[in-house]
C-alpha cells in the first residue's frame, strides 16, 4: 500500500493511493486520521485499511491535492554516511577518512520538507543533493537480530539528504550542514514493507534540471539495511515513525571536478524504483 499525507483546500488529511486517485481517510469511518496512528498500530491498522479500501472509489485525483511530508515530525531522523563504495571513495578524495564502523549523523527533524516543497539554501554557498532510500520504523525495537529485523520496518520512502557542504564540517558529526530548514524532503508517500519484496535491489537516481547526476542500486550498499538497523538498535531504541536514511551513491556535486553546487532555480528530482519520486526546486 501507498500511504499518503496531503492537503486539499485548507484541510490536511491522509489516505491511500490507488491507481486512479486517493481514498481520503477523513471521509471514511476508519479510526485513523493520521499516518502516525497507522504506523503505531502496525499490522492491525494495515489490515483494516486494506479491508476498507478494497474496491473503494477515490475521493480525489492525485492532481487535485498537494502532497505533504508523510511524517512531519519523526522522533529521529538518522542518516548513514559513505555507505556506497564509490561514494566512500569520493569522500576519501575530499579528506573524509573511511571508517571500519558505520558512520551515522542526525538530521534535525525541523529540516523535514514536503516531497515537492521548495528548498531554501539559507546561508550556504555549497548546496548539494543526495538521493537515499528511507526506512520508516514501525515498532519499538531494541537489540534487533537478523531473525527479527524485518519486523521493525513499516515501510519505505524517498529521501533527499540535502547538504550544506560548507557547514557540514563545522562539527565532526556533520549535523550542522545536514539540518538546515527544508533540507530534508521526504515522500512522496510511504510504501508499506509488503510491497517491496527486496529493498536491496532497488535502482535509485537523482537528476538536476533533467541531467542525471546519480544512478546506482541499493545492492551496492556497504552496510545492508538489516545491518544498519541491527547496529543502531544495539545502541538505542528505534521507535515508530523514526526515519533512517540508508546512504547515497556516487555523483554528488561536491565530488564533481570541478565541483557543481545547486543554484537558485535548480530542480532536483530523486527517484527510487517501485517507490516513487520527489522533486524540489531551490528557492530564488
Amino acid at each position: 500500500m501507498k500511504l499518503v499525507r496531503f492537503k486539499i483546500g485548507h484541510e490536511i488529511s491522509c489516505g491511500l493511493v490507488l491507481d486512479n486517485g486517493i481514498v481520503d481517510f477523513n471521509q471514511t469511518d476508519l479510526p485513523y486520521k493520521d499516518l502516525q496512528s497507522i504506523i503505531e498500530h502496525g499490522a492491525d491498522a494495515l489490515e483494516k485499511v486494506k479491508a476498507y479500501c478494497e474496491g473503494a472509489s477515490p475521493h480525489y485525483a492525485l492532481s487535485e491535492v498537494i502532497l505533504l511530508a508523510p511524517i512531519p515530525r519523526p522522533g529521529k531522523f538518522l542518516a548513514i554516511g559513505m555507505n556506497y563504495k564509490k561514494h566512500a571513495d569520493e569522500a576519501d578524495r575530499l579528506g573524509v577518512a573511511k571508517s571500519s564502523h558505520q558512520t551515522w549523523f542526525n538530521k534535525q527533524i525541523s529540516c523535514i520538507n514536503d516531497p515537492f516543497g521548495t528548498i531554501d539554501p539559507g546561508v550556504t554557498q555549497q548546496l548539494d543533493y543526495e538521493v537515499e532510500l528511507g526506512v520508516v520504523i514501525g515498532k519499538k525495537s531494541k537489540y534487533l537480530t537478523i531473525e527479527n529485523v524485518d519486523d521493525a520496518i513499516f515501510g519505505y520512502l524517498v529521501v533527499n539528504d540535502v547538504s550544506a557542504r560548507d557547514w557540514q564540517f563545522h562539527t565532526p558529526t556533520f549535523t550542522m550542514g545536514k539540518s538546515f530548514d527544508t533540507h530534508g524532503p521526504i515522500g512522496p508517500w510511504i510504501v508499506t514493507r509488503d510491497e517491496i519484496k527486496d529493498p536491496q535491489t532497488l535502482a535509485l537516481r537523482c537528476y538536476v534540471n533533467g541531467e542525471l547526476r546519480q544512478s546506482n542500486n541499493t545492492s551496492e550498499m556497504i552496510h545492508s539495511i538489516h545491518n544498519q538497523l541491527i547496529y543502531l538498535s544495539t545502541a538505542f531504541t528505534l521507535e515508530p515513525s523514526d526515519i533512517i536514511a540508508t546512504g547515497t551513491p556516487e555523483g554528488v556535486g561536491v565530488a564533481m571536478q570541478p565541483q557543481i553546487f545547486l543554484q537558485e532555480g535548480d530542480i532536483v528530482r530523486c527517484e527510487i524504483e517501485n517507490i516513487g519520486a520527489i522533486e524540489n526546486k531551490v528557492s530564488v
